[in-house]
């Protein structure tokens, strides 16, 4: 079963135009997949309308099995937008308890994982004081330790410094270990190319490519040269 599945979805905004046609996108358990595109390519209405934020057109969705507008399926997957909002007037340690009781699920190991992204003694301050990258932590921290069917990452890596990075690149494979599936959509191909199983590339609406991520590297030489090959080719 896979942990995400969609099929032929479609959306398009009040203009009729479309955002997405007929998109296919398969997550399997213990897999992690990125998605890349340029801006505009329909990643985040994608994402938007696989947690049910926008009404898909046409097409269905299914997460772990169930439909994506079921309680079941929300309860199986986690979404961590590219933005930083935060509820201002709660601690770290707060917002991570409110995310646990969401889900139901005890934290106790987030105390550890926030010290290590260099946040020790911060845990129990108030969010509006986190710098940019301390509430991109915070994010993650929360994300990490829920350990969800399906976590899904829009941009949240950016912001935060190198050594916090690559500790939550072996979070990330730890989860994929533990039989997690993620998608991680980022502009970071470098990030991709050592973490991602396979990347999907999106451009005006629709997949470009699907593939394994060693068999994109050997047919284009990296991600980027493949995203810039494409792009160079349209006449945009």
């Amino acid at each position: 079963m896979a942990a995400l599945d969609v099929r032929s979805l479609g959306f398009a905004y009040e203009a009729g135009v479309p955002v997405l046609e007929d998109v296919d996108l398969r997550v399997e358990a213990g897999q992690v997949v990125g998605l890349v595109g340029p801006n505009g390519s329909g990643k985040s209405t994608l994402i938007r309308t696989v947690f049910d934020l926008l009404a898909a057109q046409s097409g269905r969705i299914e997460i772990d099995g169930q439909a994506h507008t079921s309680t079941a399926a929300k309860e199986r997957s986690l979404y961590l937008p590219s933005d930083d909002h935060l509820p201002q007037f709660l601690t770290g340690r707060e917002y991570l308890e409110m995310i646990g009781a969401l889900y139901r699920r005890d934290l106790g190991d987030a105390a550890d994982l926030f010290a290590r992204l260099g946040m020790r003694g911060r845990l129990d301050d108030l969010i509006e004081d986190y710098s940019h990258g301390m509430r991109k932590k915070t994010q993650l921290v929360s994300a990490l330790v829920m350990r969800r069917p399906l976590t899904v990452i829009d941009e949240t890596l950016n912001g935060i410094d190198v050594e916090s990075l690559r500790l939550c690149e072996r979070q990330i494979a730890a989860l994929r270990t533990g039989g997690g599936a993620v998608l991680l959509c980022t502009h970071d191909f470098a990030l991709l190319e050592r973490l991602a199983d396979r990347v999907v590339f999106l451009d005006l609406g629709q997949v470009v490519a699907d593939d394994s991520t060693p068999a994109l590297l050997e047919r284009h030489g990296s991600l980027a040269a493949m995203v810039f090959a494409h792009l160079d080719a349209e006449d945009r």
